[in-house]
């Protein structure tokens, strides 16, 4: 009996002991980084600015470029497609040989994606060259002139037409990445008012024809991706004092000649890290997106 009362003791004591310790949960899992996908051309993939990325040696990627910017801010895990080069058409095809199109880097789980695109489709870095005037006015030619002598800005209008295209990339690039918040990322300040003939040699009113242009460019990504659901990034205002005519310590954008290691008119890594943190800035204020893989796209402008 001694020995049963005992067990029966002992019994209620441990039972009692287990109902009163405080239960035992798991560790929560670390969250997983988000998933971002840059996408676009050289003004992401900023050539020449050190180190290159050894991934796609014809792309001229940087490895310090806004996209590894933007990554490192927010703690992400970053596929950067970005190529120099590269026109909307790359986006959904091969640009060189052994580079998949860049469309291809897009998945469900992808939580960001960025592209800045346009300027090659537009040629206007091209059209930027063929204003330059080493000699002062009137021994040269205007491309300003030039480009509006039919009463009708050519280049203006080539973006024009260009603008629903990049209405459907952007409808693609969110049946791709449903789950995405995506950022349109704007070209920059690269030339103030008047300009700064001859340290940069361009005549007063080409420089400022030329940042219309580019303006005007980054006005056309803004509403585009306002009409399709994306968030523009503004990287103009950013580079007010930091444009090709500014000291060379100051620039953000490399004039004709480089003074750090960057291509011509290309954002350097003062410029790259600007602009990635005023991405990262972005994606932290913008709410995930309401869409899912159900959502009926809009159709292109």
């Amino acid at each position: 009996m001694k020995t049963t009362l005992l067990i029966a003791l002992a019994t209620a004591l441990s039972t009692a002991a287990l109902s009163t310790a405080a239960p035992v949960t798991a560790a929560p899992a670390a969250a997983e980084p988000p998933r971002y996908v840059a996408l676009g051309d050289s003004y992401a993939a900023a050539p020449l600015v050190p180190p290159a990325d050894p991934a796609d040696p014809m792309c001229l990627r940087s490895l310090a470029g806004y996209p590894r910017v933007a990554a490192e801010e927010l703690g992400a895990q970053l596929t950067d497609v970005t190529c120099s080069a590269a026109t909307t058409d790359d986006l959904s095809t091969s640009q060189f040989p052994g580079t998949a199109p860049q469309y291809n880097a897009l998945t469900p789980s992808a939580e960001i994606v960025s592209v800045t695109i346009g300027a090659n489709d537009a040629d206007v870095l091209s059209e930027a060259l063929d204003c330059v005037n080493t000699l002062p006015e009137p021994h040269g030619t205007s491309c300003a002139e030039e480009n509006t002598a039919g009463g009708t800005d050519e280049v203006r209008a080539r973006i024009d037409a260009w603008a629903p295209v990049f209405g459907t990339a952007l409808d693609e690039i969110a049946r791709r990445a449903p789950n995405a918040k995506v950022f349109v990322v704007g070209y920059g300040n690269y030339l103030r008012t008047d300009g700064c003939h001859p340290t940069q040699p361009f005549w007063k009113q080409d420089a400022n024809y030329i940042q219309g242009v580019v303006n005007h460019l980054s006005a056309v990504l803004r509403r585009t991706a306002e009409e399709h659901g994306a968030t523009f990034v503004d990287t103009y205002t950013l580079g007010s004092g930091h444009d090709i005519c500014a000291d060379p310590a100051d620039r953000y954008i490399e004039g004709l000649t480089s003074t750090r290691q960057a291509a011509p008119l290309h954002p350097n890594a003062s410029g790259a890290r600007a602009i990635g943190e005023a991405l990262a800035a972005a994606v932290r204020a913008t709410p995930a997106p309401s869409r899912g893989t159900d959502t009926v796209l809009p159709k292109a402008s």
